[in-house]
């Protein structure tokens, strides 16, 4: 009975070791994660091919967040005035940090209503729609070349009670480098497919008429958030007329890159933050028919000579 009950225990240790390896984004069994790589398409017709694919991770050389913030007063004075005293409270803190530009956007200027009961004697209550004052939204853009400055701007931020983070926009300085990068590793390796091919075969494709496609996407980190929501609750046998109050669920959100495992060849392969991830693949078609005509053409320019005793020989006639 020791022995069951050893194996019970080392077998639960094991699971929940599993478990700790694998994350918990794996408590939702709903979790599937999207085919997102590059698929160049080709001819329907296409017989034989080749495809070569790469993909290069760019660490960004300069950033861009946008925050949003929104404000009401009685008058087009008051609202313009107070916006205006949180945007340079702000600004005044943030535009010293070296690498720092600062852009205010303009987004909406807009009268905002409320409703007035009206009372009469003998009727029912009217409604009316009174103006109340105005609304004015702007969004701020700060570029910034240093990641770790992002905290300090969101704490200076916070004084000024701006607190939305829009979104935080990546950009590479060369990205056109990488492109012609991915794209000379590509070829080489297609030429090493095609020989490899050409050795099988062992006939020579350099006469065959081949059509070439090839394409790139690019994807920024902004896209490649994703979500999950994990707990584990208890199942109670109640009845129907009970009340249950659920807790809220936290939501985790977390960053999940372009996976290298389909690609021919990966630069910086190694991924520490969030990073532009560049993809390249290009497909070579070669018509099934040229080929063939090619090996007879080869074959009609040997000649074998059968022996008396059964014996083939190749004979190299030029």
């Amino acid at each position: 009975m020791k022995n069951y009950s050893t194996l019970l225990i080392a077998l639960c240790f094991a699971s929940a070791s599993l478990a700790q390896v694998s994350g918990n984004i794996n408590y939702q069994s709903q979790v599937r994660f999207p085919d997102n790589n590059i698929n160049v398409t080709l001819p329907a017709n296409s017989d034989i091919y080749f495809s070569v694919k790469g993909l290069a991770n760019i660490k960004a050389d300069s950033y861009v967040a946008i925050f949003s913030l929104t404000q009401h007063g009685k008058t087009t004075e008051e609202v313009n005035k107070i916006i205006d005293e949180r945007i340079e409270q702000a600004l005044s803190s943030i535009k010293t940090k070296p690498g720092v530009e600062t852009f205010v956007d303009m987004i909406s200027f807009v009268p905002v209503y409320e409703y007035e009961v009206e009372k009469k004697i003998f009727s029912k209550k009217t409604y009316n729609e009174i103006p109340a004052g105005f609304e004015l939204k702007k969004n701020i853009h700060i570029k910034y070349s240093n990641p770790n400055l992002l905290n300090e701007i969101i704490t200076t931020l916070s004084g000024a009670e701006i607190y939305d983070l829009v979104r935080v926009d990546y950009f590479a300085n060369n990205l056109e480098t990488v492109k012609k990068e991915l794209m000379t590793k590509a070829s080489v390796i297609l030429q090493d497919k095609i020989k490899n091919y050409q050795t099988l075969l062992t006939v020579k494709l350099d006469s065959s008429q081949k059509q070439v496609v090839d394409g790139y996407k690019v994807v920024l980190p902004v896209e490649m958030y994703k979500s999950y929501q994990t707990f584990s609750s208890s199942s109670l046998n109640l009845k129907k007329s009970a009340t249950v109050n659920q807790a809220e669920k936290s939501v985790t959100l977390y960053y999940q890159p372009i996976v290298d495992k389909e690609f021919d060849f990966v630069v910086n392969p190694a991924i520490l933050e969030p990073v532009i991830q560049v993809m390249y693949e290009v497909k070579m078609k070669i018509s099934k028919e040229q080929v063939v005509q090619n090996v007879i053409q080869k074959t009609n320019t040997e000649y074998f000579m059968i022996t008396p005793t059964g014996d083939i020989k190749n004979l190299n006639i030029k």
